[in-house]
């Protein structure tokens, strides 16, 4: 496995000043973002040829490889939700924040291509999330399955077409953000291979799952893992819960997002699950740890993961030493 960054961390730099800097800690991936207006990648460009070349030798001098093209808000508004919610992301109706993400999504997967990019990581959506509560109306989550399939099935054809995955990131206020929900995911796209899971344990831990189970259920799905931790904060659950409400950083709150080693998740037991099922890709980092500085973070992830990493597998017992 490899150790990556994603790049948006430091959207306030220069993006060659990211890759030295990542570069020089000991980082070998970067996880760009693509969604619009963002100063680090302009996917318009990339699909016109006036980047990608460029692009490319400019991380190879770094010796650096990019693990994915990241767009979570515009795949957010494939599904939802709609109105003001998503209106920083693109204002306007349903209906046109609906093609407005379809047309962005199926361009993230054409510049991904000309990049020579394996994998694109976003959120798919969800009109409505308390939807997950059969009251009041039962059927609420399965009309949003038939629409998952058909808004997303077209963009999964352009994926297929630019032999592009699509890495779902399971998360709140999305319509796949469990293991029951990934799985029923997979089933209703037919098992096609384009569509796939970011894993991100921050995000499943604050239900009380087990991330290990994510990994061993959905085997062969998991195309990119985020490192991300989660902090489950005993002394506040027993008055707020671990539902995140509220301020980042109100002292309050039952679930903190957090580095690698500063939170909840057993990354020894990740990466053993994660090298069982034989994944052999990137962990990209991400920092959205209120309680420290990204300087901190870049530094401090490194040193916590580098040495957790499995080199090789298992070469199996030597009975002669027994005999």
């Amino acid at each position: 496995m490899k150790i990556g960054l994603f790049t948006a961390t430091f959207l306030d730099l220069p993006l060659e000043d990211v890759f030295k800097m990542a570069s020089g800690l000991g980082y070998q991936a970067v996880e760009l973002p693509a969604f619009s207006n963002n100063p680090h990648l302009d996917i318009e460009e990339v699909v016109k040829g006036n980047q990608a070349a460029e692009l490319k030798q400019l991380m190879k001098s770094y010796g650096l490889i990019a693990s994915a093209l990241a767009n979570h808000p515009e795949g957010q508004i494939v599904l939802g939700p709609f109105g003001k919610d998503t209106d920083a992301i693109f204002p306007g109706s349903k209906e046109e924040k609906i093609k407005f993400g379809t047309e962005r999504m199926i361009k993230t997967a054409q510049a991904a291509n000309a990049l020579e990019i394996p994998v694109v990581t976003g959120f798919i959506g969800c009109e409505n999330f308390g939807r997950f509560f059969p009251w009041p109306y039962s059927k609420g989550w399965a009309d949003m399955e038939a629409e998952f399939v058909e808004r997303w099935g077209k963009i999964l054809d352009k994926f297929a077409e630019y032999g592009v995955k699509f890495a779902h990131e399971p998360h709140p206020n999305e319509l796949v953000y469990n293991v029951e929900t990934a799985l029923r995911a997979v089933e209703l796209m037919g098992g096609r291979k384009e569509f796939g899971f970011n894993f991100d344990p921050a995000n499943l831990i604050y239900l009380g799952i087990d991330v290990e189970n994510f990994i061993d259920q959905l085997a062969g799905r998991i195309y990119h893992v985020h490192a991300k931790d989660g902090e489950i904060v005993a002394h506040n659950v027993r008055r707020s819960g671990l539902i995140p409400q509220g301020d980042w950083q109100r002292l309050g709150r039952g679930f903190r997002f957090r580095i690698p080693g500063w939170g909840s998740v057993p990354w020894k037991k990740v990466i053993t699950e994660l090298s069982l099922i034989g994944y052999d890709y990137v962990m990209s980092y991400e920092h959205e740890d209120v309680t420290m500085s990204r300087q901190d973070g870049i530094t401090k992830t490194i040193a916590f993961l580098k040495p957790l990493l499995i080199e090789k597998p298992y070469e199996g017992r030597n009975d002669v030493l027994f005999n």
